[in-house]
């Protein structure tokens, strides 16, 4: 039997049971795509990193408040056999838990969340709606607009690229060709 934290099927049909709306599945698979990429990049476990990625929120349609998400999940996941290591790296990308982002997944989960939400946001504004037509100036001119997509934290973003010790720049491409590749399956 396959290791369950590396089974995406498996993985996806936790994600399915707790999460209904359209929109926070889209936003899994476009943290799982930035994610995933950086894992290849890295050479890590990609389909280790890529679960992490794919149920970072799975708590949050059930459990929106920062009193719940994602200590729900962790508990949820525990349960189910999960080891700390994955459970903590979920916990990590919410910077009230405390957890600290100490090891690569941790850093590029943080990283990639609030950005792949905003890159998202900047497709659904062009013209067709289509990710080939996001730029990295495109981004930076939205990032500058406080009232577009004024629920994605600016700060976190920026903290996010920081601390995995990147460019801005190069992380939002980095991101937007990531999401490029998986543009089917998160409807850009």
């Amino acid at each position: 039997m396959m290791d369950k934290m590396r089974d995406r099927e498996y993985c996806h049909s936790i994600l399915r049971e707790f999460t209904k709306n359209d929109s926070l599945l889209k936003h899994a698979y476009a943290v799982e795509a930035c994610v995933k990429a950086y894992a290849e990049k890295f050479n890590e476990d990609v389909q280790y990193w890529s679960n992490v990625a794919l149920l970072h929120d799975f708590d949050y349609e059930m459990y929106p408040s920062a009193e719940e998400h994602p200590y729900k999940g962790f508990e949820l996941l525990q349960e189910r056999g999960f080891d700390e290591n994955f459970r903590k790296a979920i916990l990590s990308h919410a910077d009230y838990t405390n957890e600290p982002r100490d090891t690569l997944l941790k850093k590029v989960l943080f990283a990639c969340d609030e950005l792949a939400g905003f890159i998202t946001a900047v497709t659904y504004v062009r013209p067709n709606r289509k990710i080939e037509e996001v730029e990295i100036k495109s981004v930076k001119k939205k990032l500058k607009d406080k009232a577009f997509a004024r629920a994605v934290s600016r700060e976190d973003i920026r903290k996010g690229a920081e601390e995995l010790g990147v460019e801005l720049d190069e992380h939002i491409e980095f991101c937007i060709n990531a999401m490029k590749k998986e543009k089917d399956l998160l409807g850009l």
